[in-house]
């Protein structure tokens, strides 16, 4: 259900349910604004920049033989051990860093009751941090969860990377059918686990309602070698915030219902439901340490970026 649109404020080219190359790509152009020496988008989930130093920032490159004015830092004991001389590790900067987002389209995200569905905000989301991503000299990965089936984009450096990211998340988007979910999440962090390279930046682009106390576990695992960041996608009507007071048929992948708006406990029901989940995902992650965002797809996305809802895990 939705009450009255409001197209006048969606980017060009969307209508809000489906997506379209145009739309995507305009999150090229706006991403430059957030590039230093302004502030990055980075910087406004984080509430600062992020070092894109990992450890000594450099990669290991070679062993050669110990030159006078090496770094004794740098002495490789194994390779001396066996051949009997000095060898230093030789290392060079460390450029390019994966960026790997894991964004949902499952059931639950393909609602909405005012300007778009949460699964269109997703991918507006995540095509503007493909474009900051590549823009950074990183590469671009994802896996995208449609509930039934997994659709991985391996990390890519460059313009391949976005553009291969955006038409997955369209052809996933289209061919996505009304069956209930039967492929759990649990999958998705699995693979992701498993393609990710280490020293990642992870973002997870979901509502979180397919999310399980079960899943811990994986995400401990992702996270002792990669940074993660959760950004919840969420639409008022979950809140019960709505203009609509008529009676309305409401589907999801587990029930189907007719609610009555105009009714003080519908609304107070629906929102203590969405208390209750955003309970569980908040200990969730603060027991992980993982920064915990708010995005809704009742706003246009550019519009939120400014004052970003973030809650410190």
């Amino acid at each position: 259900m939705t009450d009255t649109p409001v197209t006048a404020s969606l980017p060009p080219h969307s209508d809000g349910v489906n997506l379209c190359l145009a739309e995507l790509l305009q999150y090229k152009n706006q991403s430059v604004r957030w590039l230093p020496p302004a502030q990055s988008v980075w910087s406004q989930l984080n509430g600062q920049h992020m070092s894109r130093k990992k450890g000594r920032g450099m990669n290991f490159s070679e062993v050669r033989p110990y030159q006078a004015g090496d770094d004794i830092r740098a002495i490789d004991w194994r390779v001396t051990a066996r051949t009997g001389k000095t060898h230093t590790k030789l290392f060079t900067e460390e450029r390019e860093q994966p960026v790997m987002l894991l964004v949902d389209l499952g059931a639950s995200m393909k609602f909405g009751s005012q300007l778009m569905l949460k699964s269109v905000q997703a991918a507006h989301f995540a095509s503007l941090l493909s474009w900051l991503a590549v823009n950074e000299q990183d590469r671009i990965g994802a896996i995208i969860y449609t509930g039934t089936q997994l659709i991985e984009c391996k990390p890519t450096a460059r313009q391949q990377g976005p553009l291969r990211l955006i038409n997955a998340l369209i052809d996933a988007h289209q061919s996505h059918s009304d069956e209930s979910d039967n492929l759990p999440f649990s999958a998705a962090l699995k693979h992701l686990h498993h393609l990710c390279p280490k020293g990642s930046e992870i973002v997870v682009l979901s509502d979180f309602y397919q999310l399980a106390e079960t899943d811990k576990r994986r995400l401990s695992q992702l996270r002792q070698h990669n940074r993660i960041q959760f950004v919840q996608v969420h639409d008022p009507l979950e809140q019960g915030q709505t203009s609509f007071k008529g009676t309305e048929h409401v589907a999801d992948s587990r029930q189907s219902v007719w609610l009555d708006f105009s009714a003080k406990k519908t609304r107070e029901k629906l929102n203590e439901q969405y208390l209750g989940h955003q309970h569980f995902i908040h200990d969730m992650a603060l027991s992980l340490a993982i920064p915990l965002h708010q995005i809704s797809a009742a706003e246009p996305l550019m519009q939120q970026l400014g004052g970003i809802k973030k809650h410190h895990g």
